[in-house]
């Protein structure tokens, strides 16, 4: 047994000592494989289609993603067509309230003359979301969702979108008016002081109800937001998307899922293996990547404060290392000079015991007060305070 033991780990050494980078030699062939990626809702809630080529292997860092121009329409089993709106890059809108007891088909005609046309679609209807929370927990703050499925929705898929809201390095309510050469108050409209940024995230959360009693998904997490992160500085929102797959969409996103994960291992699935729903209308064997749902989308939209995690430390953000307030005042007379160019900004206001206006500036740089260099100072409509 001992000697067993010797020759396998000899053998693992020189299979570690081995090891290089793999490199393939493939054929710099073009191959424009048609990629088809959405969920539509059935109720009227917007969603997307997105319709790309895949690229080369061999493609270099310049390579440019190239989009189909196509004409995209569903198509009722009785006949009726509902277009779906080209957004540009390869997106396609779909608004339409249509009925969840008819079937239906996707078809993309492409402008190079091919066609594509969906396998048979019932929608899906997705159970409501039950409850949404978080839990603050070592790593940081933990998002979770708890929901139940029934006959007709086992498989879940769930995708999210955050916003937050953010404080550069150094706040500041002045700005300098080009027009007025002076140093003002802010207003809404311009203030760089609080800003807000939106992220689609690309994770892929799927789980099957059927493996917990009653199918009832208790607390499945959702993301997790580690100690000190920026997105809950002031303020953060999480809109949680849930969607109900049948058996073949579970396993599609379940092999991208791995592939995703897994990305290098010889064990993954390649790209070539995940097959999808979609068929070429012209040669029913080519490859078409890709897999379509119809259904219904429930949302549950989460507002986390930074007052709901306190102490919540900072974290250094990169875009501000080496931030500081100059300590000279610039005075009204050297405004210009000091503020014209928009690379230093006023930032701390001088006063004098008896002036009610200040008497002058410590600067600061622009890319240290300014939040709108990294996001949005426009409230977004859902938000709440």
């Amino acid at each position: 047994m001992r000697k067993v033991a010797t020759y396998l780990f000899v053998f693992l050494l020189l299979l570690s000592a081995c090891r290089e980078p793999f490199n393939p030699e493939i054929e710099p062939t073009d191959l424009k494989v048609l990629v088809v990626e959405g969920y539509l809702d059935t109720e009227g809630l917007p969603s997307i289609l997105n319709l790309s080529y895949t690229r080369n292997i061999n493609s270099d860092n310049s390579f440019t993603p190239t989009y189909p121009n196509a004409n995209v329409f569903l198509e009722s089993e009785s006949g009726v067509q509902y277009d779906l709106i080209p957004l540009g890059n390869g997106s396609y809108e779909f608004a339409q309230n249509i009925s969840e007891s008819e079937n239906y088909r996707l078809r993309i005609l492409v402008d190079d003359g091919s066609s594509y046309t969906s396998d048979l679609l019932r929608p899906i209807l997705t159970p409501e979301i039950i409850d949404v929370g978080f839990e603050r927990n070592e790593e940081g703050v933990e998002v979770y969702l708890t929901t139940k499925g029934d006959e007709n929705a086992d498989d879940f898929l769930w995708t999210f979108e955050e916003t937050y809201a953010f404080r550069p390095k150094i706040s500041t309510a002045y700005r300098y008016d080009l027009d007025l050469e002076n140093v003002i108050l802010a207003t809404d409209e311009n203030r760089t002081d609080l800003c807000y940024r939106g992220e689609l995230s690309s994770d892929l959360i799927l789980e099957t109800s059927s493996r917990f009693e009653d199918q009832f998904v208790f607390r499945q997490s959702i993301t997790q937001i580690p100690t000190g992160d920026e997105r809950i500085s002031v303020r953060y929102s999480i809109l949680i998307s849930q969607k109900a797959l049948d058996k073949n969409a579970s396993d599609f996103w379940e092999v991208l899922r791995k592939n995703t994960d897994d990305i290098g291992s010889i064990f993954s699935p390649l790209p070539s293996n995940i097959g999808g729903n979609i068929k070429n209308d012209q040669n029913p064997i080519a490859p078409v990547v890709g897999y379509l749902s119809l259904g219904t989308v429930r949302q549950r939209r989460l507002f986390i404060g930074v007052g709901d995690v306190f102490p919540w430390p900072k974290v250094d953000i990169p875009d501000y290392f080496g931030c500081i307030v100059e300590p000279d005042t610039i005075e009204f007379e050297n405004y210009k000079t000091a503020f014209l160019s928009g690379g230093y900004t006023p930032a701390i206001p001088i006063f004098c015991d008896t002036c009610y206006d200040p008497i002058g500036f410590r600067k600061a740089e622009r890319r240290c007060t300014d939040c709108t260099l990294r996001g949005t100072n426009v409230k977004p409509d859902f938000w709440e305070d």
